[in-house]
């Protein structure tokens, strides 16, 4: 499906469930794993995660594009449009939006713990995906200082080679 006719269908959906018409352009975004979709309150655009629609079908993803209507209109109309209003949830709930997506299928990709915080005093460890600047935080147990330590893991000799580059 191209973004042009996930145009055409956002437009059918917004006139058939809301009676009122979408004048903004709705695109697909490949990057979108972990939402079906946004809804931007700035531009007013609509972005739609095709993933959803390859792995759930159009009924699945029909829903993901109510839910970021009943943003749009909302919005554009000064009701509340964030997902804690009431104005939000009666509307999704009229028209058969889902509140959440469903999770794409396979494995989910994390990070690895590459670093790691020890408390100065006590010992205590933090393991950490990202790193961080220890001056910044204080152990949970005791409030002493923290220390950072680098894991080195036996498959990133291709991240040391980006580093000394830098």
């Amino acid at each position: 499906m191209t973004d042009q006719e996930l145009q055409a269908w956002v437009e059918r959906v917004s006139l058939a469930f809301f009676g009122l018409p979408f004048r903004h352009r709705a695109t697909f975004n490949a990057r979108l794993r972990a939402t079906g979709g946004r809804y931007f309150a700035k531009t007013h655009n609509i972005e739609i995660s095709p993933h959803q629609l390859a792995a759930y079908g159009p009924e699945e993803t029909e829903r993901i594009i109510k839910h970021e209507l009943c943003h749009y209109h909302l919005h554009l109309q000064g009701k509340g449009y964030r997902h804690r209003d009431a104005d939000f949830k009666t509307l999704m709930a009229a028209v058969g939006a889902c509140r959440y997506c469903r999770p794409l299928p396979g494995p989910r990709r994390t990070l690895p713990i590459r670093y790691l915080l020890v408390c100065r005093a006590c010992g205590m460890r933090y393991p950490r995906k990202k790193r961080l600047d220890p001056r910044r935080y204080r152990c949970g147990r005791c409030g002493g200082g923290l220390r950072l330590e680098r894991l080195d893991l036996p498959d990133e000799s291709r991240y040391r080679k980006n580093e000394a580059k830098r």
